[in-house]
């Protein structure tokens, strides 16, 4: 098996919108996305059947997350039924593509997908100053592997690059200000509907914080009955956290270094994570990175940041190669990589694994 054994679209769809309405905003990100959002609304609606969630609690779940999302940020209701008017869908169908990971905590037969995150403050060659950097995979069901793209989003208290799926705002990027978002999907038990989409989450924390302080002022404001975890970094500042339905819980960078796979890092959430969903993998991945980043011969760019995600037979996969012969919902793959820089407000990202680097060209979005 190799990473072209992941379908791909020939071009990646990237996606730009510019406007201070977010109604507006929606509309034209909907527009731009009349193929893929309907594809993927199909893509999940066989997602959450796999999981035995029925259509009618997938339309309860969607209005209900919309009605929350209202409450907390009205703007950003009217910018997600923007994109439904766009694309011509119903706007509970694209507030279920944005709670996707809240409905699927229902099922117990899909479990959630894989990414491994690293940000580190170092030293490039002939640098005046040290720098920090953030890469990760984005691992995900290959039947997801057509209904990404890059996105450019302005018009809002700050601009935002980075890349998100088809009908949902937000994921991974860096804004105008220097902030940057790394995320990964952690699982507890009481993960539900009722709080704010983590996805929902991250796209109002890339437009609303110009630092890490804020951004971590914004998640803790927010409603929360689901899990994940931001990795926020600035140009001077870093920090890891674990968003849970028991709370918000950081983490600071051990040796200028912040690692992160798919289980909690902190004791209180930890002690009522769905392990069952990621261990041993998360574990194996999480000591793999730390003990390669301990070598002698520790990175000193990005490119050799990047190359410690690069994994082959026999090594616990943070490259991420699906195996075509299992079933749906149990495809993983490495959809993307993505490298964040928060001095020159730059995200790259690379349609493939960290093993393609080389074989295939990195996208460079500028926030500002």
């Amino acid at each position: 098996m190799t990473a072209t054994s992941i379908p791909r679209p020939e071009h990646r769809r990237h996606v730009e919108v510019a406007d201070a309405d977010p109604h507006a905003r929606g509309v034209a990100r909907g527009e731009q996305l009349r193929d893929g959002i309907p594809a993927a609304i199909d893509a999940y609606d066989r997602l959450f059947a796999l999981g035995s969630i029925a259509p009618a609690q997938v339309r309860e779940d969607a209005e209900r997350a919309l009605d929350i999302i209202g409450r907390f940020r009205p703007g950003t209701r009217a910018e997600i039924e923007g994109i439904a008017l766009g694309s011509g869908t119903e706007p509970w169908h694209v507030a279920a593509l944005n709670a996707r990971t809240e409905i699927l905590a229902r099922s117990a037969t899909v479990p959630p997908g894989e990414c491994t995150t690293i940000v580190r403050r170092i030293t490039g060659a002939g640098a005046s100053a040290p720098r920090t950097f953030g890469v990760q995979t984005w691992d995900w069901h290959i039947e997801l592997s057509a209904l990404w793209h890059t996105l450019e989003v302005r018009g809002g208290r700050h601009d935002f690059v980075g890349l998100t799926e088809d009908g949902i705002l937000g994921k991974i990027g860096i804004n105008s200000a220097g902030l940057a978002l790394h995320f990964n999907i952690l699982g507890h038990v009481r993960d539900s509907i009722g709080g704010i989409p983590v996805h929902v989450l991250a796209a109002i924390v890339l437009e609303e914080a110009g630092s890490v302080a804020e951004a971590v002022e914004i998640v803790r404001s927010a409603p929360l009955t689901s899990s994940c975890s931001f990795a926020l970094f600035d140009e001077t500042d870093a920090v890891l956290l674990d968003l849970s339905p028991v709370g918000v819980f950081s983490m600071q960078p051990e040796h200028d270094t912040l690692v992160r796979t798919n289980h909690f890092l902190t004791p209180i959430p930890a002690a009522d994570e769905k392990a069952w969903l990621y261990q041993p993998d998360s574990g194996e991945r999480y000591d793999f990175v730390r003990a390669r980043l301990t070598r002698p011969q520790s990175p000193a760019t990005l490119d050799d940041l990047t190359g410690h995600l690069v994994t082959g037979d026999g090594e616990p996969p943070v490259t991420c190669l699906p195996d075509l012969d299992k079933p749906l919902g149990q495809r993983w793959a490495s959809l993307a990589t993505v490298t964040l820089e928060p001095a020159t407000r730059t995200a790259r990202i690379l349609d493939g694994t960290p093993a393609d680097i080389g074989s295939r060209d990195w996208r460079i979005l500028t926030a500002g």
